[in-house]
């Protein structure tokens, strides 16, 4: 069992996502996680490159609103969550909404080791 509550790490980082917390966000992260999602633009290897992906990501749609519908232990380690977003792409108005899962998986100290996202069709 690790020594950490996975479902509480995985809620704690998103409302760090929420809170646009880079720094919280970026603590989170072992340095050699993977991030998989067509959002940052598919396979990003290395925390710095995860955080930069963010913060681009996130220059554009600062408003951005989340939220879990679901959050479920998938391991020992490993926690999946269905989530919905609404946000507005700062340059064009443009209205995103997006919803998806993730699988979150985070090695013995707590640090997130990969996330899987898939989105879901609207």
């Amino acid at each position: 069992m690790p020594d950490f509550d996975p479902m509480a790490r995985l809620i704690a980082y998103h409302d760090a996502i929420n809170a646009l917390d880079f720094a919280t966000i970026e603590a989170m992260f072992a340095d050699n996680a993977v991030y998989d999602s067509g959002g940052l633009g598919g396979v990003v290897e290395g925390c710095g490159p995860i955080m930069a992906g963010f913060r681009s990501y996130f220059d554009l749609y600062p408003d951005q609103v989340s939220e879990d519908t679901l959050i479920e232990p998938v391991g020992e380690r490993a926690i999946r969550s269905v989530w919905k977003l609404v946000a507005t792409h700062r340059l064009t108005g443009e209205k995103l909404i997006r919803s998806g899962e993730e699988i979150v998986t985070f090695d013995l100290a707590g640090l997130i080791v990969r996330v899987e996202v898939t989105d879901r069709a609207a």
